[in-house]
């Protein structure tokens, strides 16, 4: 049996939503640490975030960045990444193995996406936290220091 497509661009069902062209940032491997987040970097601003690849990014016009991406949100603790960076607790990231220092979190993704021109849609950790966890951290968010 043989098939075929017929691809008519005169023929429009829908627009697309650009946000189908997004991408998510995961705490694995050179994604947050040593790629957008670098404070000894000579392209890092005064947050510690790459001013080249924040360029980059725009270049792409990426749409929309979900954080904190794949596997890595399956035992996020969102409330480890806020307040001062100094007091911020180094925890087991149970997804890949690895020490995560929380050193960026959701405020520090925030200002990113600002920086790099893109919206943010933030993941929540179903995983291992539950409900009470997601109401908590979308109460914060929205909240006015959020």
């Amino acid at each position: 049996m043989r098939a075929s497509v017929i691809a008519n661009r005169d023929y429009k069902i829908a627009t697309i939503d650009d946000r189908l062209y997004g991408a998510f940032l995961e705490h694995l491997g050179r994604a947050i640490y040593t790629g957008i987040y670098e404070p000894d970097h000579k392209s890092a601003d005064a947050n510690g975030m790459r001013k080249d690849v924040i360029e980059l990014v725009r270049e792409l016009r990426v749409p929309i960045v979900r954080y904190p991406g794949g596997n890595f949100v399956s035992a996020y603790n969102w409330e480890d990444g806020v307040g001062p960076r100094e007091k911020r607790p180094t925890r087991l990231d149970l997804a890949w193995h690895t020490s995560e220092s929380n050193q960026v979190g959701v405020h520090e993704f925030a200002q990113w996406c600002q920086s790099a021109g893109t919206e943010m849609m933030l993941a929540i950790n179903l995983g291992s936290r539950g409900l009470d966890h997601a109401r908590n951290f979308v109460e914060y968010v929205n909240g006015p220091t959020g």
